[in-house]
């Protein structure tokens, strides 16, 4: 019994030793040959270089890389991004603050009652400085019905703002501060338009009234549409073109403030979010930065914008509408659904949606013109044709459409007319 447990710590003792080597020295040094069949053949030594790249070289060296990058955008951006504190009427919002509950008129205390008072509700957002002059960029959400706008820099330093200009239609908004000139740091504009699907981009904002937040995720697609503010005649409302989708969080406090490139460029706003509760589920949207150079200055110039319209509601054509339309499957473009009494597209002869048929047991209008195209420019998706009047038009241009009508393409000339007021 005595020699079977020597014999036990023995193997234990040697396995430790073993152990022990492998620990200290990262790796087994081999003999330089060993025996087979009497010849002596080398042993492959270890790539130490491999190694010691694994261990401590360049994959961790491009982490640090982009560790370093973040860290020098955000110190160098985050002094533009300025929280946005508001103050509304409960006119605006329609909710009186009951001092004490209701009571019954034969009350000893009912006659001394005070009047109830609507009492004012608070909200915040994220803007960013565009200028020198103290100009500030948020969302028109963030400021609509407005008694009071204060704005908090970085540093804490605490400015009333006033009102420049609103367009609901992008939901966005200028204000300004009366600052001195070395409390702003004016962030440059990017140009969204070269945007990539997978391109990392950077959010900074404030959310939740968390003060200079920062997140990064990527592209998570391009050329979406999100409801605007303003309506049309129809109860339709006016589409915001080529929103970006991204996947950096996004939650209630980041509105209005910049998403940005690595560079720190600003190529959109952060805006909206999409989820089924209140939260950020990882699909966030922003007005293009193309929009915003677009219409800022106008802002900052006139305090409103107007924009060119054409007058028509519809959908982009898929493939089952197009069979039941006797098109190609294939085919792509906008389906007129309604044309707008007295609109360009009216006044131009353009023809609705006039029959229901029934697709996947759904009613489904078809019948309409199938837009195309517009300037030469090739029209797929409801996104192409708005994009393009909205970026490049004017009020009293005229274009040309290209059209499908009862399986015949023709031209259409429209003259644009100014989107009628909300």
């Amino acid at each position: 019994m005595k020699k079977k447990r020597l014999w036990l710590v023995s193997v234990v003792l040697i396995l430790a030793v073993l152990l022990t080597a492998c620990g200290a020295t990262g790796a087994v040094s081999p003999p330089a040959a060993a025996a087979d069949d009497g010849a002596n053949t080398a042993v492959a030594q270890p790539d130490i270089q491999t190694v010691a790249n694994i261990q401590t070289g360049e994959p961790i060296q491009e982490l640090r890389d982009q560790e370093d990058t973040l860290i020098s955008l955000y110190e160098r951006v985050n002094p533009s991004v300025v929280n946005i504190q508001v103050v509304l009427s409960a006119a605006a919002n329609g909710q009186p603050f009951e001092i004490i509950p209701n009571l019954p008129e034969d009350h000893p205390e009912a006659p001394n009652l005070p009047e109830l008072q609507p009492f004012p509700r608070t909200g915040q957002g994220s803007g960013f400085v565009i200028d020198k002059e103290g100009h500030i960029v948020t969302n028109n959400h963030v400021i609509a019905n407005a008694e009071e706008i204060t704005v908090v820099f970085a540093d804490g330093t605490e400015a009333a703002a006033e009102l420049v200009g609103t367009d609901p239609d992008s939901d966005l908004a200028v204000i300004k501060v009366d600052v001195p000139a070395d409390k702003l740091f004016p962030v440059p504009i990017g140009n969204s338009d070269e945007l990539k699907v997978g391109q990392m981009v950077v959010a900074i904002g404030n959310p939740f009234g968390l003060a200079g937040t920062m997140t990064t995720g990527i592209v998570s697609g391009l050329g979406r549409l999100l409801p605007g503010g303003g309506v049309t005649p129809s109860g339709d409302r006016f589409s915001i073109p080529d929103i970006i989708q991204t996947d950096a969080a996004i939650n209630p406090g980041n509105s209005g403030g910049p998403l940005l490139n690595l560079d720190g460029e600003v190529i959109g706003v952060n805006t909206a979010i999409q989820s089924a509760r209140s939260g950020a589920v990882g699909i966030g949207y922003a007005v293009p930065s193309d929009i915003v150079s677009q219409v800022t200055p106008v802002l900052i110039a006139e305090g409103q914008i107007t924009y060119p319209w054409l007058g028509v509601s519809g959908r982009t054509l898929d493939a089952d509408t197009a069979v039941a339309m006797d098109l190609d499957p294939d085919q792509r473009g906008v389906l007129v659904r309604d044309v707008i009494a007295d609109s360009p597209s009216d006044k131009a002869d353009l023809q609705g949606s006039d029959e229901i048929v029934a697709i996947d047991g759904f009613a489904t209008r078809i019948g309409g013109d199938v837009i195309i195209g517009i300037d030469d420019q090739e029209v797929r998706e409801f996104d192409d044709l708005l994009g393009y009047i909205v970026q490049e038009t004017a009020v009293g241009d005229e274009v040309t459409l290209q059209i499908l009508r009862d399986g015949e393409t023709i031209t259409v000339n429209v003259t644009m007319e100014a989107r009628p007021g909300n």
